[in-house]
């Protein structure tokens, strides 16, 4: 039975950071081309997502920035709401659990289960960081994992081996938060006994969705299942959240993974009344589909956890499926918010304005949909130049130019099509199936590739044609091809849409297919069924306006400086991580004494011949103007530093470098990317000769 309509939820970002590429291309591209391929479609489709933003990692990094949690989220839902909207990701509703309809939502369905007596009251010990003073939240420590030995296991999830684990079994425990060794303290907590729905998962995974689940969603679910599923706590000792609504409960609050799903509900809730719908359709009728979009790192989440819940409530439907992607890499690295390794979509809007489609169109193309999967500049670059600019911009270019030169603007009557015609308006037919049948099977990457072939259909039927030629021998003939050409255009225009829907949007202006003019209107509106059923898309007579760009060319330039961006990030995490230099040996104050430092200033600088690092100063000490040499001109030019003031060992005793006699020595440093600092006074006015003491 086809669905009445479709719930369709995103994986709610969490609110300590920006949105990155590896977001987009796990959860939310594929999941906007899925909602935009529906309504496409005619079909009453509900897009639902919203800001995380509960759990201790906000109220860390309040703490560690001196402002409230309120304030952390705050910032953030504003950067990644307005980051979406502007990129294009076309939700229906976008909340956020702190509002207060989320936190209503979130203590009813507790007190829900509470009443019915799902959950299982227990005093555990918990790891607590007595310099912190706080109890840890699984996350929040790390240590060895006791089952394959990886050092960096998590309190909740080995992510080396894939194992379900408690902070408890972990060998060598530290809390992530001070570095210290955590102890075991009491505190009682409400858990979700999952091992009750053991047999409710394996029926319903395992059994009922073995051949349509992807297999790796399939298998990460089928090894927690069959390890034997513990009671899972469901609160947590926090001062910032959603309070326990139970007596007894105080200074506790909803552990954020039980209420940062029922977060699609209460956005699901806040949308339907503002359109005047019924939310309950959307979530408890069975004629609704419910699809998870999700990265492989919340799996267990949605698959195991978040149905035991709703099972537990029982008046709501079960997700359909849950196409989780696989993890995005960056230029051969792991993506990763703490060490900055990313391309944060706020920034990439801001240095690439209007080119939102380029970046979808890569991610998809690259879409980590069964493996890990790599982004590199130099590949977004030739995905834009060689197939976007050269394909489909070349293409609709051409049809549109010589549509305004040949017939100004109007649709040609054609003549009478021959094989070639008529093959090509049977593959281009034959198009909107195919593509349809790659979305609903969440092949995203294919449908793509098939969508640019219907730019490389037309661009090869021209190429083969050419109507730049016959118009001068053939105008008839120049006509069919004109025709043709142009209901491929028409085509794309309307297929292009969940893929590229600024391109669509432009495309659709250009070949005046949504046009407010009723004497411009086309007779029927353009939709997936109707490309399908007939080749008269854009009828004879129908006028088109001028040809627009809806690609550029990006050039080398644009992409070193991505490049040079994250060299500098790599430079800074060296440093940061290269560890300080170990103390030198004891000395005596009257060692130190022997030293003689003073202020100078650099008067003159080149650089030495046949050599890489040094460069000869003169350099007015305030006893005299003295000859150094020092290696620093990989890190300076010589015009750069003349008139700085520098710190000099005025009484070491002189040596000669490369034939040069070097008359003290320049002290330096060196900052986060490696490049070396001047030792110097922090304010003007010190007098050359002045000693350092």
């Amino acid at each position: 039975m086809s669905p009445k309509r479709y719930t369709i939820t995103a994986a709610l970002p969490y609110t300590n950071g920006p949105i990155h590429i590896g977001h987009l291309a796990g959860v939310y591209v594929p999941a906007d081309i899925y909602a935009r391929y529906l309504r496409g479609m005619g079909k009453d489709v509900a897009y639902i997502c919203g800001s995380d933003e509960h759990g201790v990692a906000i109220s860390i990094k309040a703490k560690k920035e001196g402002i409230t949690p309120q304030e952390v989220v705050d910032k953030y839902h504003k950067i990644i709401k307005d980051s979406f909207e502007d990129f294009g990701i076309s939700f229906d509703n976008y909340s956020r659990t702190s509002a207060q309809l989320h936190h209503d939502t979130a203590s009813e369905f507790f007190k829900t289960l509470y009443a019915k007596g799902d959950f299982i009251e227990e005093v555990t010990e918990q790891l607590f960081d007595a310099e912190a003073n706080q109890y840890l939240a699984d996350r929040f420590v790390t240590g060895t994992c006791p089952k394959c030995g990886h050092e960096e296991a998590y309190g909740d999830q080995c992510e080396n081996c894939g194992s379900s684990l408690n902070a408890t079994d972990l060998i060598n425990p530290k809390s992530t938060i001070s570095g210290s060794k955590p102890i075991l303290k009491e505190t009682r907590h409400w858990f979700l006994p999952l091992d009750r729905y053991e047999d409710f998962l394996k029926k319903w995974i395992l059994d009922g969705h073995k051949s349509d689940w992807k297999p790796n969603v399939y298998g990460q679910c089928k090894s927690w299942i069959d390890e034997g599923l513990r009671p899972r706590a469901v609160t947590r000792d926090l001062d910032w959240g959603i309070p326990v609504p139970v007596d007894g409960a105080e200074g506790k609050v909803l552990y954020v993974w039980f209420d940062a799903p029922i977060g699609y509900i209460s956005s699901t809730k806040e949308w339907a009344a503002r359109e005047g719908k019924n939310w309950e359709d959307y979530w408890k009728a069975d004629d609704t589909k419910l699809v998870h979009f999700i990265g492989k790192d919340n799996i267990v989440f949605h698959c195991i956890i978040f149905p035991s819940m709703l099972e537990a409530e029982g008046s709501y439907i079960l997700p359909d499926n849950v196409p989780a992607n696989e993890f995005l890499n960056l230029e051969g690295n792991k993506l990763s918010t703490s060490k900055n390794w990313a391309v944060w979509l706020h920034e990439y809007l801001e240095e690439f304005p209007g080119q939102q489609d380029v970046l979808r169109y890569t991610l998809t193309a690259n879409a980590p949909e069964t493996k890990d999967n790599d982004f590199t500049w130099a590949d977004f670059q030739a995905r834009n130049n060689n197939e976007l600019v050269a394909i489909f911009g070349n293409f609709i270019n051409r049809v549109v130019v010589l549509t305004n030169k040949y017939y100004e603007g109007a649709i040609p009557q054609p003549s009478e099509f021959n094989a070639e015609d008529e093959r090509v308006l049977a593959e281009m037919k034959a198009y909107p199936a195919v593509i349809a049948s790659s979305i609903e099977r969440y092949r995203f990457r294919e449908a793509q590739n098939e969508l640019m072939n219907v730019a490389r259909l037309g661009n090869k039927y021209l190429a083969d044609a050419e109507p730049w030629k016959s118009v001068k021998t053939d105008p008839e003939r120049t006509k069919t091809v004109m025709y043709i050409a142009l209901q491929i255009a028409g085509t794309l225009a309307v297929l292009s849409e969940p893929f590229l829907p600024h391109t669509a949007k432009t495309l659709k202006q250009m070949l005046n297919i949504e046009s407010e003019d009723p004497l411009m209107q086309l007779p029927e509106p353009l939709s997936w069924e109707v490309l399908g059923e007939k080749i008269d898309l854009l009828p004879v007579g129908h006028s088109i306006n001028k040809a627009a760009l809806l690609f550029s060319k990006i050039e080398d330039e644009q992409i070193q400086k991505q490049l040079d961006k994250l060299e500098a990030t790599k430079m800074s995490n060296q440093a940061e991580n290269t560890p300080v230099t170990p103390q030198k040996d004891t000395i005596e104050f009257d060692d130190f004494t022997k030293l003689d430092l003073r202020v100078g200033t650099i008067l003159e600088a080149e650089k030495m011949a046949k050599t890489k690092k040094l460069l000869i100063l003169k350099v007015d000490t305030g006893l005299d103007v003295r000859t150094i040499v020092s290696g620093i001109a990989e890190s300076f030019k010589p015009e750069d530093i003349i008139g700085k003031q520098v710190t000099v060992v005025a009484n070491l005793a002189p040596r000669k470098l490369r034939g040069v006699e070097s008359q003290g020595m320049i002290l330096m440093t060196e900052d986060k990317q490696g490049k070396l600092v001047f030792m110097n006074p922090d304010t003007a006015g010190v007098k050359n000769g002045e000693a350092v003491s």
